[in-house]
């Protein structure tokens, strides 16, 4: 009987195994086959091998059938519905919060975000006064595109955006390479450069056109050189990019904040392998920063073209879009429609301005992110 109990016990081959370390050789102190341990094995040789073979067919054919592998269990289907059902019901008890955590905060998105979009695309296709609403179709649209200032804006929004976000991409890796470096107070660097992020927006448009006035603090230094003053916001063609200096002088210190996090979150192994290599810093550069930095240089871009597309606010303060339309971008010409009550077709300008941003940021943040780096 004892042995039936060690075969529900420990399987065939487990008995097998156990029988052929024992060697069937001998009498434990219990009186039992293969308690004799190792000296079993030594004396028992080829036959132990024989002896074990034949103890686990007997064993297998005393049991109901063949012995079944591994791979041919099946759970059966009602088992296994069980379980990918209590699996589901653990996934919902594990997550971090409740489902109803999600509540408030998809109302809120759907109050705020969702339905003034949708609202949006609505009275864009309406003559509207804040009160009734009469459907017009593509008429708003028609004479957006037919109206030269609004065109004008809208080509002076492209423009402003692809300068500003080239120059915070163009200075601000080099400024974060320079920060990166040994340089004697660097830490103090950092805070100076990032500091006009931290100032109101407003407050450098009115600071900035105080300076550059034709009789501001930049043209008297510029005096003191014998050069000649510059009409920096009152002629048509230096207005616009006269304003995107300023968004650049205050754009760079976050554009330069995140090369800084991009470099650092290179593994210094890379440096010192090219340094072995005897790359110098220039080499060092091309080879292995710039290449790293791609991910930086993609959220540097996006950031810049959106914020560039969207500007209103630095714009407005300076030269409210003048002198005439010089400096008009699209919000810009938005808002000077709503305050003529042209609600209709300052809306339509709205989505306009919605469509350029999701045409130009959704396809360049696709091809700036597609591909990997291979050094």
């Amino acid at each position: 009987m004892w042995a039936f109990r060690w075969i529900r016990q420990y399987g065939c081959d487990g008995i097998a195994t156990l029988a052929g370390v024992g060697g069937w050789g001998g009498k434990g102190p219990a009186g039992r086959p293969g308690a004799a341990g190792a000296a079993g094995v030594l004396t028992a040789g080829r036959g132990a091998i024989s002896s074990v073979e034949r103890f686990k067919s007997r064993c297998h054919r005393r049991q109901r059938g063949p012995p079944v592998s591994a791979s041919e269990v099946r759970t059966p289907p009602v088992l296994r519905t069980a379980t990918s059902a209590s699996r589901r019901g653990a996934s919902y008890r594990d997550r971090v919060y409740p489902l109803w955590f999600y509540v408030v905060p998809a109302v809120l998105y759907l109050v705020l975000f969702i339905v003034p979009t949708v609202s949006s695309f609505y009275f864009a296709f309406t003559r509207w006064d804040l009160r009734e609403a009469e459907w017009i179709g593509w008429a708003n649209f028609a004479r957006f595109f037919a109206e030269p200032s609004l065109v004008q804006g809208l080509w002076h929004t492209l423009v402003y955006a692809v300068i500003t976000s080239g120059a915070k991409v163009v200075l601000g890796l080099p400024l974060a390479v320079l920060l990166t470096s040994g340089i004697i107070g660097r830490t103090f660097l950092r805070s100076v450069l990032f500091f006009p992020v931290l100032v109101s927006t407003i407050g450098v448009g009115i600071t900035f056109t105080a300076l550059m006035d034709d009789e501001g603090l930049i043209n008297s230094v510029l005096a003191l050189f014998g050069i000649d003053g510059v009409l920096w916001l009152a002629d048509p063609a230096l207005a616009l990019y006269s304003v995107a200096l300023v968004d650049i002088w205050k754009g760079i210190g976050l554009a330069t904040l995140i090369y800084i996090a991009g470099i650092l979150a290179i593994p210094h192994e890379y440096f010192e392998a090219a340094r072995v290599d005897g790359a110098g810093r220039l080499q060092q550069f091309f080879t292995i920063i710039l290449p790293l930095s791609r991910p930086a240089t993609a959220t540097v871009i996006i950031l810049s073209l959106i914020g560039g597309l969207r500007s209103f606010d630095l714009i407005w303060a300076m030269t409210r879009g003048g002198p005439g339309f010089a400096s008009d971008v699209i919000a810009s010409v938005i808002y000077k429609q709503y305050q003529a009550g042209f609600y209709g077709l300052s809306t339509a300008g709205n989505v306009v301005l919605f469509l350029v941003v999701t045409a130009i940021a959704l396809p360049l943040n696709w091809f700036l992110t597609r591909r990997e780096v291979d050094l």
